[in-house]
């Protein structure tokens, strides 16, 4: 009976393991673009967490970077071109994703909010927040242009990141909106970083790279995608070896994900 009771017990252990690595799980499959793999994962950390907003928002960014990948936005041609950003879509963003991510944020909202109303698992609630936001503000830039409104929700959710590091500092992912917020804009012309400074926004490139390798180095769940992000930014200032090192790392990580060799192979 003691051996049972034993047995039974670390079967408990390991399912409950198990469900708190459905997170992970998800976000493995979405950086080595399986997104049906990854949409599993995180319905099962949902029906497991009823009440945990970073179930939907995970989802809401598997969605997100299934268009990213259908559109071929994350590669370096695209993003390491402004025109090529700010020029008309060449593909058509797909309806029913973009109601499914809408639907993802909405429910990660309600659920950040009901968390924060009662004072259960503050820093949870605040972390599915900013990248909510952060999810949100990368769709309106990268998939529907709408880059003023995008710009607006970097700001708002650089303003929540700064908030919740201010009270969990080990909260490394939230620095990602913040090294967004300040790369991005830096590279704006020298009269409109002056008028987004003027309303309030980052915009130092130094700062945003150094937030951005804090979370390459740090991060979570977020991690994979800040390694992107630095590699892009190396692309743009012609730091070939350091896109080169980073992307070496991804393709490793995530070998299923083709951009990654692609990317490689492009820079010999």
């Amino acid at each position: 009976m003691r051996i049972m009771s034993l047995l039974c017990s670390a079967g408990l252990i390991f399912a409950g393991a198990a469900r708190a690595d459905l997170l992970e799980q998800g976000y493995s499959a979405m950086y080595n673009l399986n997104f049906d793999a990854a949409h599993r994962a995180f319905a099962a950390w949902e029906r497991a967490h009823p009440d945990d907003p970073m179930g939907p928002v995970s989802d809401a960014a598997a969605y997100l970077f299934f268009e990213f990948d259908r559109m071929n936005i994350l590669r370096s041609e695209f993003l390491t071109d402004d025109k090529e950003i700010l020029r008309g879509k060449q593909i058509q963003p797909d309806a029913e994703i973009k109601r499914a991510f809408e639907m993802d944020l909405q429910k990660s909202r309600q659920l950040s909010d009901a968390m924060l109303a009662n004072g259960r698992e503050d820093e949870k609630a605040r972390l599915a927040s900013v990248i909510r936001i952060a999810l949100h503000a990368n769709y309106d830039a990268l998939i529907e242009k709408h880059q003023w409104q995008a710009l607006n929700e970097i700001k708002q959710a650089r303003i929540d990141a700064d908030a919740l590091v201010a009270k969990y500092p080990t909260s490394v992912d939230a620095y990602l909106a913040m090294g967004v917020e300040n790369y991005l804009l830096s590279q704006k012309a020298a009269p409109l970083r002056f008028f987004l400074r003027i309303a309030g926004a980052q915009t130092d490139k130094a700062a945003g790279l150094a937030k951005l390798r804090l979370v390459a180095e740090k991060g979570h769940y977020l991690k994979p995608y800040a390694k992107i992000l630095l590699a892009i930014a190396a692309l743009r200032d012609g730091n070939k070896a350091e896109a080169k090192s980073l992307l070496s790392e991804l393709a490793a990580q995530f070998p299923a994900n083709g951009l990654f060799k692609d990317e490689l192979k492009k820079l010999g």
